[in-house]
C-alpha cells in the first residue's frame, strides 16, 4: 500500500473544512454573534500555498461571513459555505479549477467530510477528528483542529516538492 507522503508529490490543490479543522471546533456565542477563533501559523500556511501556485479551496457546512473574509484576506481561491452535501460542492470545484482526485489533499473532522476523503487522493484530518473519519483518512495530524493541523499538511506537501521555506525567502 502507498503511504500518503508517496503521494503529496502530486498534490497541487489543498481543500479545507472549518469548524474542527481551521477552528477547534468551540462556538462562542456572544450577543447573539457566533465567534471562532483561527490560528495565524495555519493562516500564514495557507498564504504561502496560495502564493508559492497552489489551489486552496473551503467547503464548509457553516455560514460565517466573517470567517469566508479573513480566508479570501489570505489569498484563498475559494470559500463555500452552506454546503450541506460536500460531495457536490467538490465535484463543482473539481470541473471548475481542473483538478483531478489524485492532486487532491483534503482535510475534514467530522461526518460530511466522509464522502469527499473517500475520493480525493490523500486524505487527512486532525487528531481530535471523529472516529468514523480517522477509519479513513491516510494521515492523522499530531495536532488537533484549529492548532496548526492546516500548517502541518501544508508544509508537509510542500516540502516533499521542495516548496517550502528556502534561506532568504522571508519576504511573505
Amino acid at each position: 500500500m502507498i503511504s500518503y507522503k508517496e503521494k503529496l508529490p502530486n498534490i497541487t490543490t489543498f481543500i479545507f473544512d472549518v469548524d474542527g479543522v481551521l477552528t477547534n471546533g468551540d462556538i462562542l456565542l456572544m450577543n447573539d454573534d457566533i465567534v471562532r477563533s483561527l490560528n495565524s501559523r495555519d493562516g500564514y500556511a495557507l498564504q504561502y500555498a496560495v502564493k508559492k501556485g497552489y489551489t486552496v479551496l473551503i467547503i464548509t457546512g457553516g455560514a460565517s461571513e466573517q470567517v469566508k473574509t479573513r480566508l479570501e484576506t489570505l489569498g484563498v481561491n475559494e470559500v463555500r459555505l452552506r454546503a450541506s452535501n460536500k460531495l457536490e460542492v467538490y465535484v463543482e470545484l473539481k470541473g471548475k479549477y481542473n483538478f483531478t482526485d489524485d492532486q487532491v489533499l483534503y482535510m475534514g473532522d467530522d461526518i460530511p467530510d466522509y464522502d469527499v476523503m473517500k475520493k480525493v487522493g490523500v486524505s487527512t484530518c486532525p487528531q481530535d477528528a471523529a472516529v468514523e473519519i480517522k477509519a479513513i483518512a491516510d494521515y492523522q495530524s499530531p495536532f488537533i483542529g484549529g492548532r496548526h493541523c492546516v500548517r502541518d499538511v501544508i508544509e508537509q506537501a510542500l516540502r516533499v516538492q521542495g516548496n517550502w521555506f528556502t534561506t532568504g525567502a522571508t519576504e511573505w
